[in-house]
This record gives C-alpha cells, structure tokens and sequence, in this order.
C-alpha cells in the first residue's frame, strides 16, 4: 500500500493522500505551511490516530522551518503557537499530543543550539517517527496474526489499517501478516462506520487495493452477523487506551456489546504511543463534530429536515470488561497485564 504520509527531502513539504476523496480518486496533497497541516487533520484529509502523530510531527517541523531564522527565545514562543495549532485541531485522539510532545523535546533539550539547526533535528526526528510506526505495526501484525486461525472471517469498525497509520495499519495488521507471512485465508468484513463512512470508503478500498478479501455491511448489521455465525473475531484500532477503556471511532462499543453476547473474541491493535494509562475515561474529551456529517451523506445529499438537532460523537467508550485483549508492538495483554507494565 501507498504510504499515507510523507516527508519530501527536496522541497521541504509533507505529502500525504487526501483521504476525503478516497475511494474514487486517490489524489496526493502537498503541504509547506504548518497551518495547512493543522486544517487537513481538522478536516480529516488525514485521519487514525498514527497518521495524526506523523502528521503533526511533520507539521511542527515545517514551523520550525518557517521560524528557523529567529532567535531562540522568539523561536520557541512561536513553536509554541504553532503547538497550540496542531494541538487544537483533534482532541480525543492521544497520538497527536504525543508526537507534540516529543517534537517539543528537541526545542527543550537544545537551547544552545541555533533554531536552524534545531529545525533539521525536528526533521529527522519527524522522519525515525514515520519509520518507527511501520515497524510497529509489522510487530503488531505479528503478534497479532496468533490470534487468527485459517479460514477466520474477522469484522473491523472504521479503518485501522495502512490508511490510519503510515502503511502497515494496526487492526488490520495482524489480518496482513496472517495472509502474507503465514498463508492462511482470512477475510475481512468492514463496518460502513457513519457518518464518515470510513469502513466503507477507507477499509474497503485499501483491502481491494492490496487483494484481501473484504466485504462491507451497515452498521446495524454486525449483530445480526454474529448471530448467525459469520463473524470469527473482532479487531479494532484505538484513538485513546486509558486505564479503565477504550476510546474508538463511535460505534464501537455496540460491536464490543454484541461480541460479547456471541462469545467472540474482540481485540483493540494499537501502538503504545496510543496508551494514556496515567487518565481515566473522566479524563477525556469526546471530540463533537459538526452536525452535517451526519445530515448531509458526504455532504451532498440531506437526509435530516430543517430545524431538526443533529448528534455527532466522533468516538465512544468501550469498558476493558469487553475486550479480550490489547494488541501491541510488544504483545498481546489482558487489562490486568497491561495496568501492571504501564502503572503509574
């Protein structure tokens, strides 16, 4: 798969695929102002919380360059607006603060450098990040694929694969390893995921791209699937792991409800720069997104009449008593396990 994201060496830009336009066209965008960044994760030309963390990362650095030339004091207070910027444009997903955070760290830890020279380093920082993700997801993929037996059919809410990360994916990791490292045959079915349709347009598309098998149904139909006995297991991504849930892409938690009912393991692959084990679910901002996504099917056709007050959630919370297990570059954990690595 095409990386999502990428850093330009020659012209100082961050290209990634405009993934609002998927899955009929697959353009390419090309960003040298920080700002812009910013507005295409707001906007969702980018999305899944790896992505975002590159994404702001690369970001960051193009403010750096942008006030590479000050001195160090008026260039951190403009990093610091800049930071402000990024930091604002998606709340829930912790990724995006992470990277932040480490970008941050090469500011704070070379003072007596030249802001010049603090703009290259941010850049190769930026870059080990977009490394270090598919490494981390081809370590997910691989612990993950344990899980899954030949001839498993595995059903995914949103998109957690190459298109939510820089290429490999995290959900939908441990169905590529399990296909091209093992051999076995897997098939994929994908939630539509409303209002954004990320399933549908995203999930489907990346799987058809590489020929996994894949198919998609409505949201409200993954119970029924279960019941009737077409559905192996369940694996989703994650935007936020606290200590007591699972923050995801809205919807989630009715499949983790109906898994449980059916008796079907459901597992959450993400990364460990997903984890916040220092919050608990009180500690978090749900992200509310504007009520057209909901009104207006990709925004061109209303289905809501006029007047009438549209809820949109961008994620819900899925209780750890639901979740069989916590896929990382490190292995699998039970909640248990995982509070004990990561406690406080």
């Amino acid at each position: 798969m095409i990386p999502s994201i990428e850093w330009i060496d020659e012209t100082n830009t961050v290209k990634m695929i405009d993934q609002t336009v998927l899955p009929h066209n697959l353009n390419f965008l090309e960003f040298r102002d920080y700002r812009e960044v910013a507005n295409s994760i707001k906007i969702m030309n980018i999305r899944g919380a790896p992505a975002i963390g590159v994404a702001a990362a690369m970001g960051f650095c193009l403010a750096a360059l942008e006030f590479q030339y000050m001195d160090y004091k008026t260039f951190r207070s403009y990093m610091k607006q800049a930071s402000d910027t990024m930091r604002s444009t998606r709340p829930t997903a912790v990724n995006l603060f992470w990277a932040i955070n480490r970008m941050q760290g090469i500011i704070d830890t070379n003072s007596k450098q030249n802001p010049k020279k603090i703009a290259q380093l941010m850049i190769e920082e930026a870059k080990l990040m977009w490394k270090e993700d598919i490494d981390t997801n081809h370590a997910i993929g691989k612990h993950g694929a344990q899980i899954l037996e030949n001839g498993d059919t595995v059903l995914t809410h949103c998109n957690a694969g190459s298109l939510a990360t820089v290429q490999y994916g995290t959900a939908l990791a441990p169905v590529r390893w399990a296909i091209e490292e093992q051999g076995k045959n897997i098939q994929v079915i994908a939630d539509e995921t409303r209002p954004r349709l990320q399933g549908a347009r995203l999930t489907a598309f990346e799987l058809q791209y590489d020929k996994i098998p894949v198919k998609v149904q409505s949201d409200n139909c993954a119970g029924l699937m279960m019941m009737l006995g077409k559905v192996d297991k369940v694996i989703v991504g994650a935007d936020r792991i606290v200590r007591d849930a699972v923050f995801n892409k809205i919807g989630t938690y009715m499949v983790a409800l109906a898994a449980k009912r059916h008796n079907i393991p459901f597992y959450v692959a993400a990364p460990e720069s997903t984890l916040s084990m220092n919050e608990t679910r009180k500690d978090v901002t749900i992200e509310q997104r504007d009520g057209k996504e909901v009104s207006n099917v990709l925004g061109k056709v209303e289905i809501i009449p006029d007047g009438v007050e549209v809820i949109n959630y961008a994620f819900d919370i899925t209780p750890f008593d639901l979740i069989s297990g916590i896929i990382t570059e490190h292995g699998i954990f039970q909640h248990r396990e995982l509070l004990k690595k990561y406690k406080k």
